[in-house]
């Protein structure tokens, strides 16, 4: 009895910290946003960091738009193939439905959220270690500003853009493997793709990788500028920024579809 009762005290204390740490994090998502719009007309601050968030995540968006087209052709053909006469048909219109509307986004998310995440945790806490954020506070300069906003709207901007990527070579290869069996042409191909897709589901789609962005933004600046503990806390603030920003983009990813879908059912 008494196992149990520290058992259940145990998991009590966890969630309070847990969302102890949901209320920080908040609270400097409600600074980091404004730093970001502020950060938007200097474009010299976030010029650099979007341009290494697409170059880092080039090549992981190109891999995974190809293996999602190709196996996703793989997968479904023999499925469709034994649903019915003519239900092959319809496998463009599955391949962009399920790549616009949900692949292609939390894809374009997880990559910055591995990638970025990591390098985000790690600059700003090796930053706070080397005490060159208190030195840019004794000079009277916003850390926030400064260092937080530009990384954040950078995020915020490559995310979609790395969508489109994901999104585009997944179609195109899912293109490529159809025609392998010659049953097939890109009008063919592009008129069933879009035959059952509308505006008004790729664009909410489209724009969930806005939050994912500032998602992966603020909270791998959260954890780098929080890190305290010497260079050991370089290494796990990369690690941490990883875990929490990929299990933040899948939870937002969750929260957004169902406030999409309840929003369309309303208006």
């Amino acid at each position: 009895m008494t196992i149990l009762f520290a058992e259940v005290i145990t998991h009590v204390w966890n969630a309070v910290l847990l969302l102890e740490w949901l209320g920080r994090v908040t609270a400097f998502a409600l600074r980091a946003g404004p730093a970001a719009l502020a950060a938007l007309p200097r474009i010299g601050l976030w010029v650099r960091p979007v341009y290494a968030v697409l170059i880092g995540g080039l090549p992981l968006g190109i891999v995974t738009g190809l293996a999602l087209g190709v196996v996703i052709w793989m997968h479904t053909r023999d499925v469709l193939a034994r649903t019915g006469t003519g239900a092959v048909e319809y496998l463009p219109t599955f391949l962009a439905a399920a790549v616009l509307l949900e692949l292609a986004p939390v894809g374009a998310g997880l990559i910055v959220a591995a990638r970025t995440g990591a390098s985000l945790g790690a600059e700003l806490a090796a930053m706070r270690v080397s005490e060159q954020i208190d030195a840019l506070q004794l000079l009277g300069v916003s850390p926030m500003g400064r260092l937080v906003g530009p990384r954040v709207l950078a995020c915020v901007l490559a995310v979609p853009l790395l969508h489109v990527l994901i999104a585009a070579t997944a179609l195109g290869s899912g293109f490529l493997a159809e025609t392998v069996t010659g049953s097939t042409s890109y009008l063919k191909y592009n008129t069933a793709a879009l035959r059952e897709l509308v505006l008004e589901d790729v664009i909410p789609a489209a724009l969930k990788t806005l939050a994912f962005g500032l998602v992966v933004g603020v909270t791998g600046c959260f954890i780098g500028m929080n890190s305290r503990e010497g260079s050991e806390g370089v290494g796990r603030a990369a690690t941490d920024s990883v875990v929490a920003c990929s299990l933040l983009v899948l939870a937002a990813d969750v929260l957004l579809v169902v406030l999409i879908k309840a929003l369309q059912q309303v208006l």
